[in-house]
């Protein structure tokens, strides 16, 4: 296999990072949370700053975990910014790196292939990581960390792990390096794909390190894992097949479009029946502007954490293939209340529609109206050159004013966060 060397970047504490620039503050020393201070102390910290990781306290805690003893800004998620400097950030790369060499991982990391890139710069890997960064720092004032592998994994490994504990924010790993440094490094959380379920099943069989998994007896790994123990005895050894080639060729066999909320409080069967109204209604929408069908929907439903129930679910597949609100609405409501509990509050829900495809595969049934549907369709598509124009808000439907209603406040978010000025 030939030879190529892999980058992963990092924006350090990003969300948290920008806020402080915005401020005109250190992000390395200012203590600051990103969190909503409108919701309850039991609400996620988007992120923390540096300076509060280097006191113990972790990512992604919630408000009232923070010790009260600690001093801090709270700063209000302001999404529409944080894509703003990721994009800024992102031309960066593209000073250096063309597109079809860049995987952008999340809005705050990417992977890197630059192979073809060190000899046409006359510059080693750590050399351009440097120039990189220090453009990040310059223009945009973030701290960025990076990480350098003779593959994608041991790239990601070594920013997460070695780049942490290195003056220059960098680390470097090949497959010897990594299993003299890191094959006996604890705890097993801190690789790249391995959670704690993982991690418990592991250490039922005895395995803390990296080095007892290559070590370890193959058949019995694929009897606790199945395929995915392939992935964990390669990650093990330092070995990682996927290129950056594979990442941009690659197309999903099927493919789907989802919407899910955590509701602001606990719902009745008929308020959550209301939201699953207003998320499909969504949904169809965005199919419109994209041009595309389904063919089943499924439904998720969380019921309220006191309850000690975690949630229930079900598929309704259609005897057509549309993304028309009219059409869809009888099969996610029949289906609604077929599985849902009348009984018991809800606090999140999802919708999923599966198997979609091009609006040119559309499909119907000898029952359909297909004035009606043709109806439905315009109505659709004018909403949404209105939404457009004017505003997610500028036109809604009635049900969409209820008090239980959430559709007016997510329009005005992203990914279920205030966009902020």
């Amino acid at each position: 296999m030939e030879n190529r060397t892999y980058m992963c970047i990092d924006l350090k504490s990003f969300y948290a990072s920008v806020e402080c620039v915005e401020r005109g503050l250190d992000p390395l020393t200012t203590n600051l949370v990103v969190a909503d201070p409108e919701r309850s102390e039991k609400t996620i910290c988007l992120a923390i700053s540096p300076s509060m990781k280097a006191l113990g306290i972790k990512n992604r805690c919630r408000v009232f975990q923070i010790p009260k003893s600690v001093e801090y800004i709270m700063a209000q998620p302001r999404m529409k910014l944080y894509i703003n400097y990721s994009a800024d950030i992102y031309a960066i790369y593209l000073r250096y790196i063309a597109k079809e060499d860049i995987h952008v991982y999340s809005i705050d990391e990417v992977f890197m292939d630059v192979t073809n890139y060190l000899p046409l710069y006359h510059i080693n890997a750590k050399e351009l990581a440097v120039k990189i960064m220090e453009e990040i720092k310059e223009y945009t004032g973030i701290t960025a960390t990076a990480g350098i592998g003779t593959n994608l994994y041991l790239a990601k490994i070594a920013m997460d792990i070695m780049a942490k504990h290195a003056k220059d924010n960098i680390g470097y790993l090949d497959e010897l390096l990594y299993q003299r440094m890191l094959w006996s490094h604890k705890p097993l959380t801190d690789f790249w794909r391995v959670g704690s379920g993982i991690a418990k099943r592991l250490a039922s069989m005895g395995i803390m390190t990296m080095e007892e998994i290559a070590r370890a007896d193959e058949d019995a790994l694929y009897q606790v894992f199945g395929i995915d123990a392939e992935l964990l005895i390669d990650h093990a050894w330092g070995r990682e097949t996927t290129s950056m080639a594979d990442i941009k060729a690659y197309k999903s066999k099927s493919s789907s479009l989802s919407s899910g909320q955590v509701l602001p409080r606990d719902y009745n069967f008929e308020e959550g029946k209301l939201i699953v109204k207003e998320m499909t209604e969504t949904l169809c929408l965005d199919m419109t502007d994209k041009g595309i069908v389904t063919q089943s929907i499924t439904l998720m439903i969380g019921y309220s954490n006191e309850l000690g129930i975690k949630h229930v679910n079900g598929t309704a597949s259609m005897t057509v293939c549309s993304n028309s609100y009219g059409t869809i609405i009888p099969y996610v409501l029949n289906l609604y209340e077929r599985i849902v509990d009348k009984e018991k509050s809800i606090r999140r829900l999802s919708v999923t529609c599966n198997k979609i495809c091009d609006e040119t595969y559309e499909q119907y049934d000898l029952f359909t109206d297909y004035a009606q549907v043709e109806r439905d369709k315009k109505l659709q598509r004018t909403a949404l050159e209105v939404k457009k124009r004017f505003g997610k808000n500028a036109i809604v439907r009635g049900m969409d004013l209820q008090e239980a209603g959430t559709t007016m406040e997510r329009n005005k978010q992203i990914g279920g966060h205030k966009v902020g000025e």
